[in-house]
């Protein structure tokens, strides 16, 4: 999570949408009276939002891809290349395969619709900005299919970490995982840092469509 957020407990996150009254929605969706998440700015284009990451380091992101000026999948590339430790989670009405690809090649940690429900999203930035993915299941299992793809010379995880992997893959949280696998949850972590150094990746959802697309998670093993 980025440093911002760390001190106190709180996730900043930044929405960013060309409707103001979309905005107004999430923030409000968001901001309840617990205090977990605090909105800390607004945008409604990707320039602007890629400024607001660079002033304001937010732990979270939550971007439109349809905008006017620069579009949602060229303002997350950027934000993940300038800031790769602010977490980026793509909400849109489109569920195309064009965008669901294009979005996690940008490297997003997640890819939403906007018809989510209001505690479910709260749930996905909260999972996101500790180092989880969020993927609507309608948006996972089109993933999963698009990147079954040929087996790499890549190297290949060991068997206790693509265990690890796997159950990531269905979306359980670092404690579930531990109690599954019968381990320890500081062990999960240092399997997901070895999982991460290995693959050259920096958050679940590169590391789960890399996983498949070398075919060492099939898409039965996340049904």
């Amino acid at each position: 999570m980025a440093q911002s957020g760390e001190s106190d407990g709180t996730i900043r996150v930044l929405i960013v949408d060309d409707h103001p009254l979309f905005r107004a929605g999430i923030r409000e969706r968001l901001e309840v009276a617990d205090g977990t998440i605090v909105v800390v700015g607004e945008a409604e284009d990707g320039h602007q939002a890629i400024g607001l990451v660079g002033s304001l380091r937010p732990d979270v992101v939550l971007i439109d891809i349809s905008m006017p000026g620069m579009n949602g999948i060229e303002a997350t590339r950027q934000i993940h290349s300038d800031f790769p430790d602010v977490r980026v989670i793509i909400l849109s009405v489109h569920d195309d395969d064009q965008y669901v690809q294009a979005a996690l090649d940008a490297g997003a940690s997640g890819y939403l619709l906007k018809t989510i429900e209001a505690s479910e999203l709260r749930g996905s930035v909260i999972g996101v900005a500790h180092g989880d993915s969020a993927l609507s299941p309608a948006i996972a299992r089109k993933v999963l299919t698009l990147l079954s793809g040929t087996p790499t010379d890549a190297k290949k995880l060991s068997e206790r970490e693509l265990q690890v992997l796997t159950l990531a893959a269905r979306g359980a949280a670092n404690k579930t995982i531990a109690k599954e696998l019968s381990m320890s949850t500081r062990t999960v972590e240092a399997h997901m840092r070895n999982i991460f150094d290995k693959l050259g990746v920096s958050s679940r959802t590169e590391a789960v469509t890399q996983a498949v697309r070398h075919q060492w998670i099939k898409l039965s093993d996340v049904d």
